[in-house]
């Protein structure tokens, strides 16, 4: 609505120019601020890409937002569905990932048929505690005990860890409005300027910490707007966090630069600047790696799919726990890029090695800062769309496993030799 100011000429020759400039500033000021849609109390400073609407704050938003994120989330839904054909790309990349880890785990069943793998009697020297070195061994122990590492017999004797996200206290974690811890210990010594190799067992807690200090707003990380992407981003790094602490046992602190490699090399993401652009095609490139040779020990497609159920509990958990696990993953990149130092490296794979720690970093703290501002709302509409992705990636192993199953039966009722 337009506002027009009549000024007689007497008043306006008795003002000075300065006056004049500071009056029609601060009219322009007021004619464009915008009263909140939501409270109606305040100005805005916000506007909702989705529907426009004018808001002061992030309750405010929420207030607004909750028809508005769920029809946006159910349309994402429903573009992922339409896009999951039997021609799809993402489909026949994973039916192929999936011919070639069932292939290669039969080669390795028929190679190990007939091969010893760990002589009881070295079993008995392992349980009973006393120290072993390769020294001792004879080349013969030597060729079991490695045998016996790569088949993952060894595993075996190893308690299970439990993750964090599957605990009952994971359902209540609270953090600050600003995003920061409610209550911090400041009389124990920090995790990250302490030795992470010393007393491993008491630096590990039940729940990851979040943030030491406020999380600032992505208006003040950046002047352009977020990435609609960021969410499909979010699935392949919380599957290489899982994927990483899964593989250690929970015990990342045992090998700190072991670990920030792995999981660079599983997140596409974060390790090669990859921007996927559905949920899919993220899951995709994260399932390719777990069943290549360098982790098909880790359980392949199995393996796989366990991990995003790990990926649908932690968005279930919903943003303070997305936080934690952020900032824990951040830790893990910290302690990794100072580890570095020790490792036997080049000078240029040491610095290669550092850009790219450094490059994470700096992603998983904007993603921290984003997933703070978002609704609780997006999160169960994502975790169902990874539900629909699981389900999918199951009926496809489903289709694989009958088809070898197929292939067995033929090669079994071939005779060889017919009795005349």
């Amino acid at each position: 609505m337009e506002r027009e100011v009549v000024v007689s000429e007497d008043a306006a020759a008795s003002s000075s120019s300065s006056s004049s400039s500071a009056a029609a500033a601060s009219f322009s000021l007021a004619e464009t601020r915008v009263i909140c849609r939501v409270c109606q109390k305040q100005f805005a400073q916000y506007t909702c890409p989705r529907c426009n609407a004018r808001y002061c704050s992030l309750p405010c938003y929420k207030g607004h937002s909750v028809q508005c994120t769920e029809s946006f989330m159910r349309e994402n839904v429903m573009d992922e569905l339409k896009q999951m054909q039997p021609e799809d790309e993402s489909k026949k990349k994973m039916l192929d990932i999936l011919k070639r880890f069932h292939l290669e785990e039969e080669d390795m069943d028929s190679e190990g048929e007939d091969e010893s793998i760990l002589s009881e009697e070295l079993i008995q020297k392992v349980m009973s505690g006393d120290e072993i070195k390769l020294e001792d061994l004879s080349d013969d122990e030597i060729k079991r005990f490695r045998q016996a590492l790569a088949s993952g017999e060894l595993s075996k004797m190893i308690e299970p860890w439990t993750p964090w996200w599957k605990k009952p206290s994971a359902r209540s974690i609270s953090l600050s409005p600003d995003g920061s811890q409610l209550i911090r210990q400041v009389s124990v010594e920090d995790t990250d300027t302490s030795d992470p190799m010393a007393d491993p067992e008491s630096s590990i807690s039940e729940i990851p910490e979040g943030p030491e200090s406020a999380l600032p707003s992505l208006k003040q990380l950046t002047r352009a707007e977020p990435s609609p992407l960021l969410a499909v981003h979010l699935v392949d790094i919380l599957y290489s966090y899982c994927f990483t602490l899964r593989l250690h046992n929970g015990d990342w602190r045992s090998d700190p630069f072991g670990a920030s490699t792995v999981a660079l090399s599983v997140s596409k993401v974060m390790g090669e600047d990859a921007k996927p652009e559905t949920v899919s095609e993220a899951l995709t490139a994260c399932i390719e790696e777990t069943c290549s040779p360098a982790y098909r020990h880790t359980g392949g497609f199995r393996f796989a799919i366990a991990l995003v159920d790990d990926i649908i509990s932690l968005l279930m958990l919903g943003g303070n726990a997305l936080v934690c696990a952020l900032c824990d993953f951040r830790r893990l990149i910290h302690i990794g890029e100072r580890m570095l130092k020790a490792e036997k490296l080049g000078k240029a794979e040491r610095s290669r090695s550092t850009q790219k720690l450094r490059a994470a970093d700096r992603k998983l703290y904007f993603m921290t800062c984003w997933v703070h501002e978002q609704p609780n709302e997006a999160w169960s509409s994502l975790a169902r769309l990874v539900e629909v992705q699981k389900a999918s990636l199951e009926e496809l192993d489903c289709g694989s496993q009958f088809q070898r199953a197929g292939r067995k039966n033929d090669a079994q009722s071939k005779v060889l030799i017919e009795e005349i």
